[in-house]
């Protein structure tokens, strides 16, 4: 037991100190914790040698990790998500397991007799890794556009996929259908008693401890602990249990409070996992470090096969199909989970494992750098895209697209542009169309979202599919001819470019045209206007009056009036982005 808390002890401190010199230059925490591990490690200056200490920290860290991840799943967003998630993560986890199987049977690992690290290898590089996608996506805030949402959609199916593997997995060594039914029939058994029992009975007992934090997080922990002693018993695993605790508290009314509880112990266990990981990995041979190169480009080239190719089938364009291609190219920490089970029932060896880990620390260095220039890679690679014969959705359009736009060019240039096309655009045309619609037919727009692009298409309205940090689309959008010109999309969504910079392209192109443009700070609109802007909208401002007549409604009583006024508005409105 001693033993046990002097390794913890330098679990942390060796975690912490390296984890120090990973956020100085900006590597991810997940990279320190496996090195970390590593030079502690019986494979590294030896400090921690302990098998039983190393098992004992890394299946604490599992249990808490699955956890958490169960509670991060969102089940009503699976249920709604669209036919486009749907079937974009279907080919790409379908179709990553059955490359991935033939890859590396091909390469000569095995399959069957008890060994299966093709296996084990095909499913860990299907799955892509939560912790660095969501946390590179929320520093670009691209997390609420349409190819984050995708990426997003997909993770969460990953993780359903992933779920359905461990339940099956404990059986492996004697696949028979017998066998399946009767290990999806535990796994049935035990979602349902957990469901029942977060409906039935948890709800009532977090009700009466609500005010006391220490409860709730004692009690969270309990229901942890509960699930997974139910599925040993069951004869599936502490950590199967542990994520199905987590998946049924993720609909509970206090899943917002448990999680928020819980994150500081998660951290805590999840990096004791990582550093346990990394204990087990040992000084790479050149076999491991082959091969673990050998995974890493399976992984990226699988991703574009599987990921791409069924967006750009199913008319997402070039960008968006290959933006979330992009920010999945890596392998996932769940993926090391899937491995540690695999090691522990004897099903792989430390060699592959070891392999993993370091494509693992490889993908998630390289993937980080590439996400954070994801634009100018889809940009760099569009034209050549192009060129070998794949079309983007501007071809053969004859409201969009390239065409149209030389048809603005020679002639059929609108009155009005707008460029960029997100909520502050769409709420502008529902309100043309409810008060003067005839000026519809004198509005184009150009943005490069393919919802936006068919939606509009469909409505009749002038669109043109295009990139509007381009020099070359705003030319043949037709914006040299236009009256007036709206950008209406904020600095922190734009993508390649801000307002200050698009003001000056479209008045370098347009001397004549009356300027609309849009402000995040109060500071940039002298900017704006420098650049060439006739008018600065500053969102905040109109917010801010909006809200002044509320309170001044609450004031007089008035407040239900002044709601029955906004429900009346928005019924009668038809926006593209609701």
């Amino acid at each position: 037991m001693h033993d046990l808390i002097r390794d913890i002890t330098l679990c942390i401190l060796f975690a912490w100190g390296i984890g120090l010199a990973a956020h100085f230059f900006k590597q991810p925490l997940i990279l320190a914790y496996l090195v970390a591990g590593f030079l502690i490690g019986p494979f590294g200056i030896g400090l921690v040698k302990s098998d039983e200490s190393i098992s004992t920290i890394s299946e604490l860290g599992l249990i808490f990790m699955l956890f958490m991840i169960g509670l991060e799943i969102d089940l009503k967003k699976i249920i709604r998500a669209g036919r486009v998630i749907l079937f974009a993560a279907g080919g790409q986890l379908i179709g990553g397991c059955v490359l991935g199987a033939l890859f590396f049977v091909a390469i000569g690992l095995p399959l069957s007799g008890g060994h299966f690290d093709a296996l084990y290898l095909c499913i860990a590089c299907a799955l892509s890794s939560t912790v660095v996608i969501v946390k590179v996506l929320y520093e670009k805030r691209e997390l609420d556009t349409l190819p984050g949402r995708i990426t997003l959609g997909i993770l969460v199916l990953q993780d359903i996929f992933a779920i359905l593997f461990l339940a099956v997995q404990p059986s492996l060594a004697d696949l028979q259908v017998t066998v399946i039914v009767l290990s999806i029939g535990r796994v049935g058994v035990l979602v349902a008693t957990a469901l029942i029992l977060s409906r039935y009975i948890l709800p009532h007992l977090f009700h009466q401890i609500a005010r006391r934090p220490e409860l709730v997080l004692l009690g969270a922990l309990a229901w942890c602990f509960l699930i997974g002693e139910i599925a040993e018993r069951l004869h599936l695993s502490r950590e199967m249990g542990s994520l199905v605790a987590g998946v049924s508290l993720s609909t509970f009314p206090y899943a917002l409070d448990v999680t928020a509880k819980v994150t500081t112990l998660r951290d805590f266990f999840i990096t004791l996992f990582f550093v346990a990981v990394g204990m087990t990995i040992p000084i790479p041979n050149l076999s491991v470090i082959g091969l673990s190169l050998i995974i890493a480009v399976f992984t990226v080239a699988s991703r574009v096969l599987t990921t791409f190719a069924p967006l750009y089938l199913m008319k997402q364009g070039l960008r968006a199909s290959m933006l979330p291609a992009l920010n999945l190219a890596q392998i996932s920490e769940f993926s090391l989970v899937v491995l540690q089970t695999g090691i522990a029932a004897g099903h792989i060896t430390t060699q592959t494992s070891s392999a993993t880990s370091f494509a693992f620390v490889i993908l998630a260095v390289l993937s980080t750098f590439a996400m954070t220039r994801s634009d100018q890679i889809t940009r760099a690679l569009i034209g050549p895209l192009k060129r070998i014969g794949l079309r983007d959705l501007d071809h053969g359009q004859p409201q969009g697209g390239h065409e149209a736009g030389q048809d603005a060019a020679h002639g059929d240039a609108r009155r009005i542009v707008i460029l960029g096309f997100y909520r502050a655009a769409s709420a502008l045309l529902s309100e043309i169309e409810r008060q003067n619609k005839s000026l519809l037919d004198q509005i184009s727009v150009v943005d490069f979202n393919p919802n936006v692009f068919r939606t509009l298409v469909e409505r009749g309205q002038h669109v043109i599919y295009g990139d509007i940090s381009n020099v070359d689309t705003l030319t043949h959008a037709g914006v040299g001819k236009a009256e007036i010109i709206i950008l209406s999309v904020p600095d922190s969504l734009l993508k390649g470019a801000n307002n200050e910079k698009l003001v000056r392209h479209v008045r370098s192109i347009n001397p004549t045209a009356k300027i609309i443009s849009t402000a995040d700070m109060l500071a940039d609109v002298p900017d704006i206007y420098a650049a060439g802007a006739d008018y600065v909208t500053v969102t905040r401002l109109s917010d801010a009056h909006a809200l002044y007549e509320v309170i001044d409604a609450a004031d007089q009583g008035l407040l239900d009036a002044k709601r029955a006024e906004l429900d009346a508005q928005l019924a009668e409105r038809r926006e593209v982005l609701p």
